[in-house]
């Protein structure tokens, strides 16, 4: 990811700078409310409302009723391994839906691919990582066809999330790389804290996906205990280490927004610093702020289900914020 590739000879106008930042924007925005979506189909426990892929129920549009399928749907699904398999409108088309808003997703980053094309000469890593993007998509979708087909491993849902992370970063990146191709390549003098970005990034994306443990050993418990006040005790260590883990993170988040401050006066920073800065970081310290408040919300609150979604979310968005920093803070210094 260095600027050794940029072509100076070559520069994209600024209509074209400006088209490619909204669209590259809309799709992040899109992907993370893909995210959402996908929570809410965890919590509702919509997971498998359609027990095959891509039909559901063996049609291109779902049933509404169970009397749209065959009498002996069940022992059909039964032989394909989902004995427990029963008929929910409203988990088979929340299921559906996310599968729909899935596909929608997959359009927004084939058109992002299509517009970084002006930066092909330009700046080619924008191009061909936005086309990395859409093939990350295109692995994505059969991702997920194996998490139903494994009947929602619990390692399969993690990994199924872990690249819609990658996918997040890789959009992330381009937006802002973007916006560099007017600017100086020269290397920055100002030191960069690299242990601390690594430090905060990864025990953020480490705390996620345990997160996303958690959750499964919480569906597991769901599925024998229908009390939500007796789940976070059934959870057993998992959820205690989760817990007390985000003081871990919370004080590498601190420490790295600290290192950022200091770096801010007496040196000379890039233009995408002076103009991203201080609403990323203002982002990240909202996030941090909200997840904690609506973690504390689930282990006291007897884990509501309206907001497992949106702790997901938080976990997400908190990861790219970080992310972003990274990528503004790497930005050349003007010549």
């Amino acid at each position: 990811m260095s600027d050794t590739s940029r072509d100076p000879t070559h520069r994209v106008s600024a209509r074209h700078q400006r088209g490619f930042f909204r669209l590259a924007l809309l799709t992040v925005i899109a992907v993370y409310f893909l995210i959402a979506v996908g929570g809410i189909v965890r919590a509702t426990g919509s997971g498998m409302g359609c027990p095959d892929w891509p039909q559901c129920f063996g049609q291109w549009i779902p049933p509404t009723d169970v009397s749209q399928l065959p009498p002996d749907y069940r022992a059909i699904y039964a032989d394909r391994g989902y004995a427990e398999t029963e008929f929910n409108a409203a988990k088979t088309w929340t299921e559906y839906v996310n599968r729909l808003i899935g596909a929608l997703i997959g359009v927004f980053i084939f058109l992002t691919a299509i517009a970084a094309r002006h930066y092909r000469r330009a700046d080619p890593p924008v191009f061909w990582w936005s086309v990395t993007a859409f093939l990350l998509v295109g692995f994505q979708g059969w991702l997920g066809s194996v998490v139903v087909a494994s009947n929602l491993a619990t390692w399969m849902v993690t990994l199924h999330m872990l690249v819609a992370l990658v996918i997040v970063c890789i959009l992330i990146y381009v937006l802002v790389r973007s916006q560099r191709v007017s600017v100086s390549s020269r290397s920055a003098s100002r030191p960069l804290p690299t242990l601390a970005f690594g430090l905060a990034f990864g025990l953020v994306l480490l705390q996620t996906l345990l997160g996303t443990q958690v959750r499964e050993r919480i569906d597991h418990v769901a599925q024998e205990l229908t009390d939500r006040s007796l789940w976070i005790a059934e959870t057993g260590l998992l959820t205690l280490v989760h817990r007390s883990f985000s003081l871990v993170v919370a004080a590498a988040i601190v420490f790295l927004l600290w290192k950022l401050r200091s770096q801010m006066h007496g040196a000379a920073v890039g233009p995408l610093v002076v103009r991203f800065h201080r609403p990323l970081v203002r982002i990240v310290l909202a996030t941090l702020v909200l997840e904690v408040l609506v973690g504390i919300g689930l282990f006291y609150l007897a884990v509501p289900a309206a907001l497992q979604p949106v702790h997901l979310l938080l976990a997400a968005v908190l990861v790219g914020a970080i992310f972003a920093l990274w990528v503004v803070w790497r930005s050349p210094e003007p010549a």
